[in-house]
């Protein structure tokens, strides 16, 4: 927010080109900030500026930046540059950036590390994508769990420079093994000659590296921790995962789901990242089949054609009721979907949720269906319009609208359920792909309530 208010007063002294001034401003900055005011400058200026900073601030200020504009300033700076930035980033942070770039830019950039940090960007891009394993630092904190806790204070003040995090500390054995966890708060309040291992003030909880990006979050959700440690199958600590970078990986998460729910495949970059072609076709195979379950539609109607020809007004009122189905199917659906995701329901759940969405269906139809009978029998010239039977086509509508909408709740809310029982994510269970599927049983549903009802009666 302050690099936001700030960019006017930079942008005069870009144009002045008084990089003096500048570099003084920066060094006084929060690095989100410097990151903030360099974010909606074009490529040639903020490389200008990005030059300017101090190499640590330089670094800080990068991991604030979003992909596609790290992905640019990679290619802008000079190798020595380059190596200067990359070997000040966090491991986890350089991982998801490597990850971001083209593989000819990923092996110039891996070229310009450390050896030592080499190898650890190496280990991390060895574990499979979304995995644990690369979302986790190296840069931890362990004690020996042979230290009483005056011995452990010291450790840590001997140890503990450079590391991600000393809000929690990570007790090993001789082979790497993780223990147990202790907050730095306890281990300060306890006895000095307490045992570090006998210092419990909670339950110790890890994650595999291999779990995937939804139980990273799930892990967090459900303890409530800013830190958690990685562990291999031997229980040997392998790493750490911090709330900031749950945050970075919830956010991903949404994005996905809400792209899904569109109606399309989930974009793999930023929107202005994807070519034309690429984006057609993350679309076009959704639409294709909606496209064709939209033809049943057509088809279904065609098989109605008799019954449109006696009462050709009835045609007028199918958009009408097959949105009103497609319309509930979608709210249902969206309410299922972030419930199953936030687990406020699980799967065993399903037969309380179509119970009470059948109940919503049945009353939300009533109400709608009342208002569709009263607008044929209240409408000026209805008897022109609809015929002499004009009463009887209100009740077909408004019966046919409870119908199409108590379906259109049901199936909204129960696809969400297939489809996790399926090991699919819910989130395909998209709002058109709902609405595409009520509108083909809608037709049918309409046509076959009104055939019942105005059967026998001259139009």
């Amino acid at each position: 927010m302050l690099g936001n208010l700030l960019k006017p007063e930079f942008d005069e002294l870009i144009r002045a080109r008084d990089w003096n001034s500048l570099r003084e401003a920066f060094t006084e900055m929060d690095p989100a900030d410097v990151a903030e005011v360099i974010e909606d400058l074009p490529a040639k200026d903020s490389g200008v500026l990005f030059r300017l900073l101090p190499r640590d601030m330089a670094a800080l200020a990068f991991e604030y930046l979003p992909p596609h504009q790290q992905s640019e300033l990679v290619s802008t700076l000079g190798n020595e540059e380059l190596k200067n930035v990359l070997n000040e980033m966090a491991p986890d942070d350089r991982t998801r950036l490597l990850e971001e770039l083209p593989a000819e830019v990923t092996r110039r950039v891996l070229t310009t590390l450390a050896p030592a940090e080499l190898k650890v960007a190496r280990e991390l891009l060895g574990y499979p994508e979304r995995s644990a394993g690369r979302y986790m630092t190296p840069e931890f904190l362990t004690i020996p769990g042979n230290l009483t806790a005056a011995a452990a204070l010291e450790y840590v003040r001997k140890h503990g420079q450079g590391r991600e995090t000393l809000n929690v500390l990570y007790i090993v054995d001789e082979k790497g093994r993780l223990l147990d966890d202790v907050r730095l708060a306890s281990l300060v309040l306890a006895k000095a000659d307490s045992a570090v291992t006998d210092i419990h003030d909670r339950q110790l909880v890890s994650i595999p590296a291999t779990a995937d990006r939804e139980e990273i979050i799930s892990f967090f959700e459900k303890y409530d921790r800013v830190a958690l440690p990685v562990t291999d199958s031997k229980g040997v600590l392998l790493g750490i995962i911090t709330v900031d970078d749950v945050l970075d990986v919830a956010e991903e998460e949404a994005t996905e789901d809400i792209q899904r729910m569109g109606g399309m495949e989930a974009l793999e970059a930023p929107y202005l990242d994807i070519g034309i072609i690429g984006m057609l076709r993350k679309r076009v195979g959704w639409l294709t089949v909606l496209f064709i379950g939209q033809m049943l539609t057509a088809t279904a109607m065609a098989h109605y054609q008799d019954a449109i020809a006696q009462a050709v007004f009835l045609s007028a009122f199918v958009p009408l009721i097959i949105s009103s189905g497609g319309n509930s199917g979608s709210q249902a659906t969206s309410l299922i979907i972030r419930a199953l995701a936030v687990r406020d329901v699980s799967l065993v759940d399903w037969w309380r949720v179509a119970l009470r969405e059948s109940v919503s269906g049945i009353a939300l139809g009533l109400f709608l269906g009342v208002l569709g009978t009263l607008r044929i029998i209240l409408w000026p010239g209805h008897e022109t319009l609809y015929g002499p039977h004009f009463g009887w086509v209100g009740v077909a509508v408004g019966l046919s609208v409870v119908g199409v909408v108590t379906f259109g709740t049901l199936c909204g809310s129960m696809l969400p359920f297939l489809l996790r029982r399926l090991g699919l994510d819910p989130a395909t269970a998209s709002a058109p792909f709902v609405a595409t599927l009520v509108d083909v049983t809608g037709v049918i549903i309409y046509f076959t309530v009104a055939s019942a009802i105005l059967a026998g009666r001259a139009f």
